[in-house]
């Protein structure tokens, strides 16, 4: 009973009668098909003439005519080509086979190994848990990462994105993660990056101890959008398989731009009217329909790290917008920290876990709050310090935050070869901020000067 009931889902899914059209036109990316009464999203394949077969996806309907998108070029697709349904494509092989494997948006190995023997199928598009049927969220999960374990600590099962522009060093914190996180599994979707980028972060950024407990789902920017966007819901199902095994599962997803845009190529090439700054309404639509399925259940949690690829460093451009109004708190990265040559240039004082209250105790949470109002103290007077206008005695808050931000700095800035430990940065939180309280209690006893201004 217990392996016929792994197939139950598969025969569940399948409808076993293949429903088949002909191509009547190409235009750029779309085919063009007649007969094909399928639904918006069914797979399809395209036998040409000359041989290969083309697999495509339904993306609308125009004058009883199927819209298709094909997942690779449309060389060799010619008119009057026979095109089939393909129900079981809307499954994904999992298994703990997947462990340690690269898998392309279908979900199939990339690798070069051996093939998979999966355990299961499950569905690619799947409905978000039920608000009624999620688990509170109160327990941190570890990163590895001091300054968010410390200042922005993530809770397992909540959902948070990484908003930073190009060159601040986006990767290697997500390679980071992934790498020293203590979640039971890790799923890497790597979206629309260039080919030589997909093999440095598995080589350099993951490495062979990260590998060994995570899945990689990549569609490079060369393959089409619907492969693009495929790979994130097909990541997102792997996770919901180990989730469902009871582990705790660390779903990375870079980026959730690359998402959007392929999202909108599709949208656009399907006939819909762009929206805000080009995007069409679908895109919209996808991004909740996809974030929400991570999340804290009786059986397990997905933990969901999204990264976002802010363009003109602008954190209010469409995209981030919407992420920021769905996910459950965002770390932004700094432009101007990476250029002094601080990582993780993570700017404290711009990011939030919204969760973060709910998973701490509160001796850690008051630590946090000395620790970033300080930072906040030396963000108003950093000015007037470089240009030697303030002078030192005037105010003890300004004083405690010139004298602190060195050891504040220190703490939060982390080699990518170290790994900290949950325990380790809460107890170096803490002591940081009792570090605080002596110096405002020094500054407070010591004499004042009369002018406010040097010079």
């Amino acid at each position: 009973m217990i392996v016929l009931g792994r197939y139950q889902q598969v025969v569940e899914a399948l409808n076993p009668i293949r429903v088949v059209g002909r191509v009547v036109a190409v235009t750029g990316l779309l085919v063009r098909a007649e007969g094909l009464r399928v639904s918006i999203g069914a797979m399809c394949q395209i036998r040409t003439a000359a041989g290969p077969r083309i697999m495509c996806q339904v993306v609308g309907f125009r004058d009883d005519q199927a819209l298709l998108m094909p997942l690779a070029e449309t060389q060799g697709v010619a008119e009057n080509d026979l095109v089939y349904s393909e129900p079981s494509m809307q499954l994904v092989a999992v298994g703990d086979a997947l462990l340690g494997r690269v898998l392309n948006g279908l979900g199939q190995p990339l690798d070069g190994g051996t093939p998979i023997h999966p355990e299961a199928f499950y569905p690619v598009l799947m409905n978000a848990p039920p608000a009624m049927g999620r688990q509170v969220i109160d327990q941190p999960l570890g990163t590895g990462i001091r300054v968010i374990d410390s200042m922005l600590t993530i809770g397992t099962g909540q959902r948070i994105g990484i908003f930073a522009g190009t060159g601040v060093g986006k990767s290697v914190l997500l390679g980071m993660v992934s790498r020293y996180t203590s979640a039971d599994v890790a799923v890497i979707a790597l979206v629309g990056e260039r080919s030589r980028e997909v093999l440095d972060f598995i080589q350099k950024e993951l490495g062979p101890d990260g590998l060994r407990k995570a899945v990689l789902v990549v569609s490079t920017s060369d393959e089409s959008p619907i492969m693009r966007v495929r790979a994130c819901f097909v990541a997102t199902a792997i996770a919901e398989y180990f989730r469902d095994q009871g582990q705790q599962v660390l779903l990375l997803m870079d980026s959730l731009t690359r998402l959007a845009m392929a999202q909108r190529q599709i949208g656009l090439a399907a006939g819909e009217p762009p929206a805000t700054k080009g995007y069409t309404p679908s895109v919209f639509a996808l991004l909740p329909r996809l974030l929400e399925r991570a999340g804290r259940t009786p059986r397990g949690s997905i933990t969901g790290v999204y990264s976002v690829l802010v363009e003109g460093d602008d954190i209010n451009e469409p995209i981030s917008d919407a992420v920021r109004g769905i996910l459950d708190g965002h770390i932004w990265l700094s432009r101007n920290l990476a250029g002094k040559g601080h990582y993780p240039a993570v700017d404290t004082l711009n990011s939030i876990s919204r969760l973060m209250v709910d998973v701490v105790d509160k001796p850690h949470y008051q630590a946090a709050q000395v620790v970033r109002r300080v930072l906040g103290t030396w963000n108003d007077i950093e000015d007037l310090v470089n240009i030697g206008a303030y002078a030192k005695g005037t105010n003890p808050r300004f004083d405690v935050a010139i004298d602190m931000k060195p050891s504040i700095d220190r703490f939060l800035m982390q080699a990518i070869e170290d790994r900290a430990e949950l325990a380790t940065s809460r107890t170096g939180l803490i002591q940081l901020a009792d570090a605080i309280s002596v110096a405002e209690q020094k500054a407070t006893a010591r004499p004042r000067r009369t002018a406010p201004l040097a010079g």
